[in-house]
């Protein structure tokens, strides 16, 4: 039996639904032929040129990276672009592109199980939950004469069923405004000057399950070029130990210092140049563990709430991370954000195997650091 990319990225889908991806994030088949035979696909957390080529090199039919390639808006793939010259490296070697990205995050299991694993920990609730079958609430802003165009075909793709009520939804109007720069394409409005016009507000419910499909919708029928409005999941009383979402909560078999636990977290990971740092008493007892695969500091606030004793993620900063310990919140481990990832290509090559087709992780550390300098000594910093 011949496999084919489609095949390949039901498989994945399988175990990553799209539908749990973030409202901005753009996950899916990036390029390549649905009905391509598939003999052997590539794995790697990014879709740089070098991993372009690497892939090309090993003769695979299909690269499944975690990080979208395309996911800010581009007006060409010429190959005399940066994302153009990787997407005609690909094409002219017979590559397809796949991207898991922030769905391969809330999946169970998901990138931040596998984390969870290597820190030492048994992955449990996540950080912030995304179920599937709960339940969403919108907001839309819309030029008022625009609202029955949008709303329409929202409605037809489910939004608004509440019981056996149809195209359930409230509205309010109000004043919107916004400053087009340079750059933009505004369908009222001039670049340059700040623009203000009536819009109405309309809120409704839709099953979390609808959100990709009703995000690609609306962005679809908006007049607006960046179409404003906010998804909020509704509370839930589903049992979160093993929902599905964004981060995890666990504990470690036995208490360790902060100290000890973050070389156990550097040990278990792949090497860096920059390595693992950690923020409060090194010789602090930890033991209620969170982690959150890649940038996660949008997560402080509620590491503290759940009561965690350590916190590991990536791309710390300054601020955020001294305004969070000031307030009494837990240590934090940041790692580099390639390292906290790219384990997850292990997992997701697992789901393919099954396929019966061959896989081959491909070793290009994606991390941008290059090179790490301590002083051997420097009195004007306390230890």
């Amino acid at each position: 039996m011949t496999v084919t990319v489609a095949d390949c990225v039901r498989a994945l889908e399988t175990a990553y639904p799209p539908q749990l991806a973030e409202s901005w994030d753009k996950v899916g088949l990036i390029c390549g032929d649905p009905e391509a035979p598939v003999t052997k696909v590539a794995f790697a957390l990014d879709c740089t040129l070098e991993v372009a080529q690497r892939a090309v090199e090993k003769q695979v039919q299909l690269l499944v990276v975690h990080h979208p390639l395309l996911l800010r808006g581009v007006h060409s793939v010429a190959a005399n672009t940066p994302k153009g010259k990787v997407i005609h490296t690909l094409l002219q070697g017979g590559v397809a592109l796949f991207a898991a990205h922030t769905n391969a995050d809330s999946a169970r299991p998901g990138v931040s199980d596998k984390l969870a694993e290597l820190v030492g920990i048994e992955p449990g609730r996540p950080i912030r939950p995304v179920l599937l079958d709960g339940i969403d609430h919108w907001g839309i802003h819309i030029p008022s004469a625009d609202v029955d165009a949008v709303m329409g075909p929202l409605f037809d793709a489910g939004a608004g069923e509440i019981g056996n009520y149809r195209k359930c939804a409230f509205s309010f109007e109000g004043q919107g405004q916004f400053l087009p720069i340079d750059a933009a394409s505004p369908t009222t409005g001039t670049p340059g000057e700040l623009h203000r016009s009536t819009e109405t507000r309309v809120e409704f419910v839709a099953p979390t399950r609808l959100r990709r499909t009703l995000v690609d919708t609306l962005r679809e029928v908006h007049p607006y070029e960046e179409p404003a409005f906010d998804v909020v999941q509704m509370a839930d009383t589903t049992d979160l130990s093993q929902a599905t979402g964004l981060g995890r909560i666990g504990e470690l078999p036995k208490a360790m210092t902060l100290r000890e636990f973050t070389q156990q977290v550097a040990d278990a990971l792949p090497t860096t140049v920059w390595g693992v740092r950690a923020a409060g008493d090194p010789d602090q007892m930890v033991k209620r563990v969170a982690v959150s695969s890649g940038s996660g500091d949008s997560f402080l606030d509620d590491v503290t709430r759940l009561g965690a004793d350590v916190y590991v993620t990536s791309d710390l900063r300054h601020h955020p991370v001294d305004e969070h310990l000031r307030a009494g919140g837990p240590a934090v481990i940041d790692t580099a954000h390639w390292a906290s990832e790219f384990p997850w290509t292990e997992q997701a090559a697992g789901i393919v195997a099954e396929l019966d087709v061959e896989t081959v992780i491909l070793p290009v550390r994606t991390d941008p650091w290059t090179v790490s300098a301590h002083p051997a000594d420097n009195p004007n910093v306390e230890d």
